[in-house]
């Protein structure tokens, strides 16, 4: 966007950080770079705000938007339809229009008199890795006469660290019956020298991958291309699940979180009747993306004490072998991708489509406008 003619007031990555100690180290510089986009809306009174998920600041943004007569489009929706849901009025006090990237968010929304519309899945719309299994084998030194398997054990180190150790051994156990490379792809923001590292030395934080010979195992970097070229794979829950529907390839779905931040979890997590979804037998609601706009269980989910090694090799195995089990998740997964407006559509162009609109309905002096209803509030 700064290449298109973007004037950047405050860097993202300069103000990105996770964890309560990282965040209160840097709080003073966050909140200075929060205030010098506030103060910017009011110097600049834009023609239209256009808010991209990130909740916890956008909502505040919003406020100020609202205050200043500024229209807001939100694109992407924060998932108050899973919690959180008394932050609702503050999207029917503040948003003007909201942009949702999952079918039945439109609904959602809509029965509860907020102006929102399906544009489509960006990750359902882009093309298929054209790279071919011969030229991927070459470039990562992968045998193409073997099933690969990729391991997506999620974007952040705490969640590697809670997740990866578990995928590898199921790896060391399954080989003894299928024997596969395994390909695990990294986010930009983790060290691959440092997750190499830890599978080379088996060092995992709480988790417990120590016995059994590990096959061949490649750190790789674009998650599309692994998932593409897999015969399946081990995903933690997370955007990631949207981009092995993408695929279309079959996997398994895994996640781990404390103990109290799972009990927790449990009894905040409420779906409404525009999330069709129903309980395993052990009284969990699905959390992963691709059940939920499923309306059904279509890949499993293995979370908590339900995320071990044996479990995963034992849903993991009938989907590597060309039977009913296979078949029936490759169909599924593609009636579920068509969801999500599939290749051919352009979100992106909807959402672009959607900001002309509504600067186009604005008041040819909508800076005065906006600046009488700031002074009246």
């Amino acid at each position: 966007m700064e290449a298109a003619g973007q004037e950047r007031v405050v860097r993202a990555e300069d103000v990105a950080h996770m964890g309560i100690t990282e965040v209160l180290r840097h709080a003073a510089r966050v909140y200075a770079s929060y205030r010098r986009l506030v103060d910017t809306l009011k110097r600049e009174r834009p023609a239209l705000a256009v808010l991209i998920d990130f909740p916890d600041v956008n909502f505040r943004l919003a406020k100020h938007c609202r205050r200043l007569g500024i229209p807001v489009l939100w694109f992407v929706s924060p998932q108050l339809w899973a919690w959180k849901r008394q932050r609702l009025r503050w999207v029917q006090e503040r948003v003007d229009r909201m942009l949702v990237i999952f079918p039945f968010e439109e609904a959602f929304y809509r029965a509860r008199g907020v102006d929102a519309y399906f544009v489509g899945h960006p990750l359902a719309a882009m093309a298929m890795p054209m790279e071919t299994r011969e030229e991927y084998a070459k470039r990562h030194g992968l045998d193409p006469a073997k099933q690969w398997i990729a391991l997506l054990p999620g974007s952040r180190k705490k969640e590697i660290n809670a997740n990866l150790g578990e995928m590898l051994q199921t790896a060391s156990d399954l080989e003894l019956k299928i024997p596969c490379e395994y390909l695990v792809p990294v986010a930009s923001t983790i060290d691959p020298e440092w997750v190499t590292k830890k599978i080379t030395l088996r060092e995992w934080a709480g988790d417990k991958f120590s016995e059994g010979w590990l096959p061949k195992t490649v750190v790789v970097f674009d998650a599309r291309a692994a998932l593409f070229h897999s015969r399946a794979a081990v995903v933690a829950s997370g955007t990631a699940t949207v981009q092995a529907l993408a695929m279309g390839n079959p996997f398994v779905v895994v996640y781990r979180v404390s103990p109290l931040t799972y009990k927790i979890a449990k009894r905040l997590v409420r779906y409404p009747a525009e999330v069709p979804a129903e309980v395993d037998a052990d009284g969990n609601l699905p959390i992963a993306m691709p059940n939920l706009i499923a309306g059904r269980r279509i890949v499993p989910e293995l979370i908590n004490d339900r995320f071990t090694a044996e479990n995963v090799a034992a849903a993991l195995k009938p989907l590597l072998e060309d039977g009913p089990e296979r078949a029936k998740m490759i169909a599924d997964l593609t009636e579920t991708r068509a969801k999500l407006g599939g290749q051919g559509s352009d979100p992106i162009a909807r959402v672009c489509d959607a900001a002309v609109e509504l600067i186009q309905r604005r008041p040819t002096n909508y800076r005065e406008v906006a600046r009488k209803s700031a002074a009246n509030v």
